[in-house]
């Protein structure tokens, strides 16, 4: 909501690059997607090196 009250207050005060930006954003999060999908894939390989890196601990823990 608070993004869309953003571009409202840019198309009162500059119409054409609140325009230009409606048009863009699809494109810019097309390009920004496989970044999105690199992020996700190492935030996994790390969450699965963690697991096997704290697996003796959790195993010899008393609980």
């Amino acid at each position: 909501m608070l993004t869309f009250l953003c571009w409202l207050l840019l198309l009162v005060i500059c119409w054409p690059i609140a325009l230009l930006a409606l048009v863009l954003w699809p494109l810019v999060w097309l390009i920004s997607l496989p970044f999105r999908l690199i992020g996700i894939t190492f935030d996994a390989a790390f969450a699965l090196l963690r697991a096997i890196l704290f697996l003796p601990s959790r195993v010899l823990s008393n609980r």
